[in-house]
């Protein structure tokens, strides 16, 4: 492709094109490119693999490598080149006519290539180094496969995807918005995206509780002092916003909830009788990202993590990692979600905490997940330099991963804060501090929750879960009494009329409302609601009492009706 842009464009710029999921990408240095361009790039590119080129490895010196990007005037070739610092350098030809940097392998000739296997999908922006000081650059994304019928296959993918799309779904069912006069990254939750954020919420405050959690309400700021403790101010600070001058101290929004929950174990001295202690918060963190880089709900600059930590001893870790490997699974299979993939990421190179504790602590990991019966991938030494970790990505309904829960062993945070607790001995002694999250962050679940059921939430789910029609405003007093009735028992439901009700049904199935229960002038003499179901389709004729109570029923039993 590179090569291509370079024929039709010769002041194109090259910088770097890697490979990615389901694809790859190139970004170039030039003028904006529009659709129009794709198509004579893929028609070029086309003209090479028809060529039957071959694609030739070559080995030279840095010297060499060094004379020959001078030569060709590639600025962001030459300081890729200064960041390699193996010998020799790798580049490889496209017959006599093109060349590039590369460590490959490649296929030997484009001609191994299908041109109907292959396409050019979009055009963005994206900064040199993700830096947005440096020159803003035209990024083109492509996709190949092996034959037509793979790439039918994921182009069909792809449209069943861009169906789902939280970001067009959150705004045709006016769950959620984000504002330019607000800022980006900020998320409004609408009436009816903030009905299914308090039901995630109450479950998750309802398990938690059950399970022997305390929950916490701690502040949006606080001093940079505790930021210096904690390390964020050396190792975090590009990710935090600006510091904040009142009354001649210096304050900052935060970015983790972790800090607080070890200042409230502060407040008093703790027993080794005490332990376990568990903590848990939705708490609200803000992040400093950069414009290209936010994306609907899944990366904003402001989201509220479902924290926890809890302050155990060594020997209780096992049983602890267990406990919270039962509530994630509890947690996410409640919202639909049974098929998962584990990472246990063990101890890096550069680490804090002897070889002991490290060793218990991975040991014990391992252990719980072996009791859970998990089966789990192991990353050699992808753990946090403060403990190892176990990260949990769930499966959507296209097979799609997510990073969703993560468990992390920390020996470094009751280090800094110097956080003890009273032995059997009278003698003070540091404990063992787990963090852990099981949604992740509201913001970003929801966004996958809307994309999992593509909008058509469970009856438990729905914001609204019956909506009553009448065929004429005849029918209006008796449809407020059936309304009333139903909001009653705790049912979401509401009215919509002023239209012909062929339209009415049209609206409600277009907002995804799981019943509607139609009422004309024979429902209203013989005190009844005809129902139609999303799920189910027509389900008859039925006393109102009737509706009510398998409503309830279905709700209770998170089942459809």
């Amino acid at each position: 492709m590179a090569m291509a842009v370079q024929k039709i464009f010769p002041q194109a710029k090259v910088t770097i094109g890697p490979w990615i999921e389901n694809g790859f990408y190139y970004d170039f240095d030039m003028e904006p490119l529009t659709d129009k361009d794709l198509k004579r790039i893929k028609k070029e590119m086309d003209r090479i693999i028809s060529k039957n080129l071959p694609l030739v490895r070559e080995e030279v010196s840095r010297d060499e490598a060094h004379r020959r990007i001078l030569a060709l005037n590639e600025p962001y070739k030459m300081e890729i080149l200064e960041g390699i610092k193996e010998e020799p350098i790798t580049i490889y030809h496209i017959g006599r006519e093109w060349w590039d940097l590369c460590a490959g392998p490649h296929v030997e000739s484009t001609g191994n290539i299908n041109r109907n296997a292959v396409e050019l999908e979009s055009i963005a922006g994206a900064y040199w180094r993700g830096d947005e000081r440096k020159p803003m650059l035209q990024r083109i994304y492509g996709t190949a496969w092996e034959n037509e019928e793979q790439l039918k296959a994921y182009l069909h993918f792809k449209e069943e995807a861009k169906r789902r799309d939280h970001r067009r779904l959150g705004q045709d069912l006016d769950l959620f918005s984000i504002q330019d006069d607000a800022g980006g990254g900020l998320v409004f939750w609408h009436p009816k995206g903030a009905i299914v954020r308090h039901i995630i919420e109450d479950f998750w405050k309802k398990v938690h509780i059950e399970r022997g959690y305390d929950l916490l309400y701690t502040p949006h700021v606080a001093k940079a002092d505790l930021w210096k403790i904690s390390g964020h101010l050396d190792f975090y600070k590009e990710n935090m916003y600006d510091q904040m001058n009142i009354e001649d101290e210096i304050y900052q929004l935060r970015p983790m909830n972790c800090p607080y929950h070890i200042l409230v174990y502060k407040r008093k001295l703790h027993s080794y009788r005490d332990f376990p202690i568990r903590v848990a918060e939705l708490g609200t963190v803000y992040r400093y990202e950069l414009s290209g880089s936010l994306h609907g709900l899944f990366r904003v600059r402001g989201f509220t993590q479902d924290d926890a930590h809890i302050f155990c001893l060594e020997d209780q870790i096992k049983d602890e990692i267990r406990g919270v490997l039962d509530l994630t699974e509890e947690t996410l299979s409640q919202f639909g979600f049974d098929k998962y993939e584990i990472n246990l990421s063990t101890r890096p190179e550069k680490s804090v905490g002897d070889d002991d504790i490290w060793e218990k602590a991975t040991s014990a990991l391992k252990d719980a997940l072996d009791d859970k019966g998990w089966t789990y991938q192991i990353d050699d030494g992808g753990g946090a330099f403060y403990g190892p970790k176990i990260d949990v990505k769930i499966e959507d309904a296209l097979g799609r991963k997510w990073q969703c829960s993560t468990i992390q062993v920390d020996f470094n945070l009751p280090q800094r804060f110097d956080i003890t607790y009273v032995d059997s001995n009278t003698e003070k002694k540091r404990p063992i501090m787990i963090h852990r999250a099981v949604l992740g962050s509201l913001e970003r679940f929801f966004g996958v929750l809307i994309e999992h059921y593509a909008g058509d939430f469970p009856l438990w789910l729905s914001p609204i879960q019956a909506r009553v029609l009448p065929v004429t405003d005849a029918q209006l007093e008796y449809c407020k009494d059936v309304t009333n009735k139903l909001k009653k028992y705790g049912i979401r439901a509401e009215i919509c009329h002023g239209e012909r009700l062929p339209k009415l049904i049209r609206n409600a199935e277009k907002q995804k409302i799981p019943l509607m229960a139609v009422v004309g002038s024979k429902e209203v003499e013989t005190q009844t609601v005809t129902v139609r179901s999303r799920f189910s389709g027509e389900l008859g004729t039925m006393p109102v009492d009737d509706f009510v109570s398998r409503v309830k029923l279905a709700i209770e039993n998170t089942t459809s009706l």
